[in-house]
């Protein structure tokens, strides 16, 4: 593949349909979006694993939302690596790019260095949240992490909350081409069966914990061709994945072939952050002015940083909280 055809499939997600088996799917490609991600943060390498498996989930699941919705995926747990969160916004408009921003808190003390990263988020949950903007109500689904993956979670989600048969798979990691830095690639490809009537479930399911598995939704042709899909995608590489010698539409015919894959227009993605000096402003007004005056430092003044970004924010603390235009002496008001 040429350079010009290499960097015209970085950072985009590519619908398709199996025709012939009533699967869609996307094939995404993070290059320097993920690279960026990253670059703001200086997270150890099991961190940085489990941040670049879930922007790349985020990227997948997120192109299917509507112009100017959002869409956040969330994963806590009470183990080291307490919390990896992802936005993914719509472009404004048709053939904008949308954005990508992704963070991780962790304990650096109980972290285990060299051990896999994915135990070490613990119990917890994986929750998928849908903000459709003003005037509505964000829709939000939860369930248990399960499997031993980020993947692994989010196709119980599907499973359990959605009831769609959905499977994933990514590749990750640092690539250096010649004549160039190290970088962070990733590549990933989801398929997910078309929505079915219903399921009537009436008993436990065969995953983890007795979720439903994807296994329990489908039966018959719908069973067949959806245990075909899954076998013809255990044949991919890391490599194809990741790229960038394979481009997306050559993957899809080397994997797909037989079940007439059609594709749709890329959605190009990039690094966005939507913090401002206004929006963190608006997040400090739930605090008292006795909560300011905690959060003032010894200069005067009450300093915020974006999780995602890194951004730094100073302001004066009289013009915070929602008591900041009391006047001096009321109740809290008061200087200690």
């Amino acid at each position: 593949m040429t350079l010009t055809a290499r960097i015209a499939w970085d950072d985009t997600v590519l619908p398709f349909q199996l025709d012939h088996a009533d699967i869609r799917g996307r094939v995404a490609r993070l290059d320097g979006t993920l690279d960026r991600i990253l670059a703001q943060h200086d997270y150890p390498p099991e961190v940085e694993a489990l941040v670049a498996e879930m922007a790349l989930l985020t990227a997948l699941i997120g192109q299917t939302i509507k112009l100017r919705w959002k869409l956040s995926l969330q994963v806590r747990g009470d183990g080291p690596i307490r919390l990896i969160a992802t936005d993914f916004f719509a472009p404004a408009e048709e053939g904008a790019p949308a954005s990508i921003r992704a963070f991780a808190s962790y304990d650096a003390e109980r972290l285990e260095r060299g051990a896999k990263p994915f135990p070490q988020v613990g119990k917890g949950y994986f929750a998928i949240l849908i903000d459709q903007g003003k005037g509505t109500a964000p829709y939000q689904g939860i369930t248990p992490l399960a499997g031993g993956s980020l993947a692994a979670c989010a196709e119980a989600y599907f499973a359990q909350s959605e009831q769609l048969p959905t499977r994933f798979a990514l590749g990750y990691g640092l690539s250096r081409e010649p004549g160039q830095d190290a970088a962070w690639r990733a590549g990933g490809v989801m398929i997910q069966h078309m929505p079915k009537a219903p399921l009537r479930a009436t008993g436990g399911g065969s995953g983890e914990g007795g979720l439903l598995a994807a296994e329990d939704l489908v039966s018959g042709d719908d069973g067949e061709n959806w245990r075909r899909a899954n076998l013809l995608l255990d044949t991919v590489e890391e490599l194809e994945l990741v790229g960038p010698s394979v481009a997306p539409t050559d993957l899809l015919v080397r994997l797909f072939h037989e079940e007439a894959p059609r594709v749709f227009d890329a959605q190009p993605v990039s690094f966005g952050c939507t913090c401002s000096a206004d929006r963190v402003r608006q997040s400090l007004s739930i605090y008292s002015a006795k909560d300011i005056r905690h959060m003032t430092t010894e200069e005067g003044i009450v300093t915020a940083d974006c999780q995602f970004c890194g951004a730094h924010y100073e302001f004066d603390p009289l013009t915070l909280g929602f008591e900041a235009e009391r006047p001096p002496g009321d109740d809290d008001g008061q200087a200690h």
